[in-house]
């Protein structure tokens, strides 16, 4: 049973999934749901972790309970997402509705555990897997947590930072540790240092402290890189802006000209694209460029540099 696993999410890997037999359909037919089930469990500790973090609740001393009423929840209602239909988004004990964010972070978590589990191969038991799930994981914590509160928790981007260890010795990722020191860097430098000059500005002009690029996201920046590599990096950090200026726009239409507004989850959304799509991308880019060279043209500086960036 194994090898026939084994041979699914290699063909699938290799011919893009269209090559599957039946057998090896099956394989993915049962698998998918699962990987989604284990999704909106860990999604269901995660909307734990969002709630209680910020509040400086501990995650495991006191028992799962209504917000409103403090009432214990009973086992029957802890089933993620389904619970939460069940009950019609009310407390079971108070009446008092249970907000729709639960059961958006269960499904959440569960659809991205999925999407891992088909980009990175389509094999359950790997362990590169295991540390994208968990990558994804604290992206989601991280991301609603900024999104509620203005803030971001540094153990959460030093816990990123810590998977580069296992992803290095562990997974065959074809990272150097250069790729990984140039992924620190090549975002989280230029956050910072137009995080100190708008600090700097915005202080003359109104007196308050404040960046333009807050520090978390620099360290969130450094810490993944880390884990991810440069290439993965310069895509996620260009999509992350994007979208951030994209929703920034409707955000100050629809508030009618508030600026604050939360960073973080757009880089989060960033660093997900780039983490399962960011090498291709920028792998194309480089090649692209390259064969767009004249093979006589004369090479300065800056064109033999770029000849020297292996493409894997």
């Amino acid at each position: 049973m194994y090898q026939m696993f084994q041979r699914a999410a290699l063909l699938a890997a290799q011919t893009g999934w269209k090559d599957l037999k039946y057998y090896d359909a099956m394989y993915f037919f049962i698998t998918i749901p699962i990987v989604f089930i284990y999704g909106i469990v860990v999604g269901s500790f995660l909307n734990v972790v969002i709630i209680r973090i910020p509040r400086g609740e501990s995650l495991i001393k006191r028992a799962s309970h209504c917000m409103t009423c403090g009432t214990k929840i009973r086992i029957i209602d802890l089933i993620p997402v389904f619970s939460w239909l069940f009950l019609r988004g009310k407390c079971h004990s108070c009446g008092e509705k249970i907000s729709p964010r639960y059961p958006i972070v269960e499904s959440l978590t569960g659809l991205l555990f999925v999407a891992n589990f088909l980009v990175f191969g389509g094999e359950i038991f790997s362990f590169n897997l295991l540390l994208m799930c968990i990558f994804t994981a604290l992206l989601i914590c991280i991301g609603f947590i900024d999104w509620d509160t203005l803030e971001m928790y540094d153990i959460m981007s030093y816990l990123i930072a810590a998977l580069a260890i296992p992803s290095h010795f562990l997974t065959d990722s074809g990272l150097t540790v250069w790729d990984r020191l140039i992924g620190a860097a090549c975002i989280s430098v230029p956050f910072f240092i137009i995080g100190e000059i708008s600090g700097i500005v915005i202080k003359k002009k109104t007196g308050e402290k404040v960046r333009g690029i807050e520090l978390g996201d620099s360290i969130l920046m450094a810490c993944a890189g880390l884990y991810l590599g440069w290439k993965a990096m310069i895509p996620a950090a260009f999509t992350g802006i994007l979208l951030a200026a994209i929703f920034g726009i409707i955000i100050k239409a629809v508030k009618k000209g508030e600026s604050k507004m939360a960073f973080g989850p757009y880089l989060c959304m960033g660093l997900l694209i780039g983490a399962m799509f960011g090498e291709e991308m920028t792998n194309s880019y480089l090649e692209f460029f390259l064969s767009s060279m004249e093979p006589d043209q004369p090479r300065n500086f800056y064109t033999s540099l770029i000849h020297l960036i292996p493409l894997r």
